[in-house]
């Protein structure tokens, strides 16, 4: 099914019925580069995402070869034409993007299926876990243009990978091919381009068959930890156990266990 029943320019949105909603990044005569329209359409899409207690996974991926070019440079006097003020907001244009995936409180997947770059590979970095194609490439590249970093990259890329990594990476731009990224702990996953789809999906079904709350637990304690102390972790950790505890998934799994069969989450 097609949701949400709105229709946008640049997105295709579909649900599955396992839970798994895909946000194809729709310009892809552009790579699926960012454009002003764009950049408001997908945080609207991982908003109707995280409300929608059927959804429990997201994949975005790109149509066409590439996964995002990042900013449409082609475009740049429509960000020149804007306001002062807005410009100088840091959760214009691709902010937006980053805040809109570590918000929501469901897995978020990036299925690299070709370029991402720029922005395009902060939108991938912003994400929990990245699936890549064989025959995909990533790079930060901003200065092959003159431009410093944005779009997070500079925030993920030393916590996935290690300032040295990172620091190579952002200050050459040079491609990082798929085997590389997996090599490096950049991709969570390297599939064949010929079964790249379907592996995708099986993964996110995965993941969408376990339990909600947990999940989503568990991706808050993910983001806090690089800036906690080690105790302040154990505490979050300590309480966030204590409200699975209490749930009626945990009651679920303990009784499959006992009876030897695969649980049924309902996020309760």
């Amino acid at each position: 099914m097609t949701f949400p029943p709105e229709s946008f320019t640049h997105l295709l949105v579909t649900t599955t019925a396992d839970g798994v909603r895909t946000i194809t990044l729709n310009r892809p005569d552009r790579l699926n580069a960012v454009n002003p329209l764009l950049a408001d359409e997908l945080p609207m899409a991982m908003h109707h995402a995280a409300q929608d207690d059927a959804v429990r996974v997201v994949v975005i991926t790109g149509a066409g070869r590439g996964f995002c070019a990042g900013l449409d440079l082609a475009e740049r006097g429509q960000l020149d034409a804007t306001s002062r003020a807005t410009r100088l907001d840091p959760y214009y244009w691709v902010g937006r993007w980053v805040q809109s995936i570590t918000t929501c409180e469901k897995p978020v997947i990036a299925a690299v299926n070709g370029a991402a770059a720029g922005a395009g590979f902060g939108l991938a970095l912003a994400c929990d876990l990245r699936l890549l194609s064989a025959s995909a490439t990533v790079t930060a590249g901003y200065v092959r243009r003159g431009l410093s970093p944005d779009a997070g990259v500079t925030w993920f890329l030393p916590r996935l990978i290690g300032h040295a990594r990172a620091t190579d990476i952002i200050l050459t731009g040079r491609d990082v091919r798929a085997e590389e990224a997996d090599r490096i702990g950049l991709a969570t996953a390297v599939y064949p381009e010929d079964v790249f789809s379907d592996s995708v999906h099986r993964y996110a079904a995965q993941l969408a068959a376990g339990p909600p709350l947990a999940l989503a637990l568990s991706k808050r304690l993910l983001l806090a930890s690089p800036e906690a102390t080690l105790d302040a972790q154990l505490r979050e950790e300590f309480t966030h156990i204590k409200s699975c505890f209490a749930s009626a998934d945990v009651r679920e799994a303990l009784a499959a266990f006992k009876e030897k069969r695969a649980p049924t989450f309902e996020g309760r």
